[in-house]
């Protein structure tokens, strides 16, 4: 099989899981603000609209292969962020799957920085 046809498929199946969650901020705008605020987080507001840019904004230049080193360390950040301000109640087993999940992720989206090319377009 052909390395770009597996290279776009997989910045594909890393990019699902941004996408379909930004669009998930778009149907429940509150819920996802209650959610921030509930962590503690401060300016709820502004980090649900800077989610919804990383997620869905990063999600479709992955999916597109737009900038792909740039935007992978960027959701690979996000991911790491995400997982320690949100899943840390290591005693919940539900919390400890998100986490380590959101690390996988992470390690998935560092795959990408480290070996992408940036001339492969499938």
């Amino acid at each position: 099989m052909n390395s770009n046809l597996i290279s776009t498929i997989g910045r594909v199946l890393m990019a699902t899981i941004f996408v379909f969650s930004g669009i998930g901020k778009i149907m429940a705008p509150a819920a996802t603000i209650g959610y921030i605020a509930s962590s503690g987080l401060p300016l709820a507001p502004l980090g649900f609209a800077i989610a919804l840019a990383v997620e869905l904004g990063g999600g479709l230049a992955l999916v597109f292969g737009f900038k792909t080193r740039i935007v992978a360390a960027g959701l690979a950040a996000f991911s790491i962020v995400t997982a320690l301000a949100f899943h840390t109640n290591l005693a919940d087993q539900n919390q400890l799957i998100h986490l380590l999940k959101n690390f996988a992720m992470a390690g998935g989206l560092l795959q990408l920085v480290a070996f992408s090319s940036a001339k492969a377009k499938a």
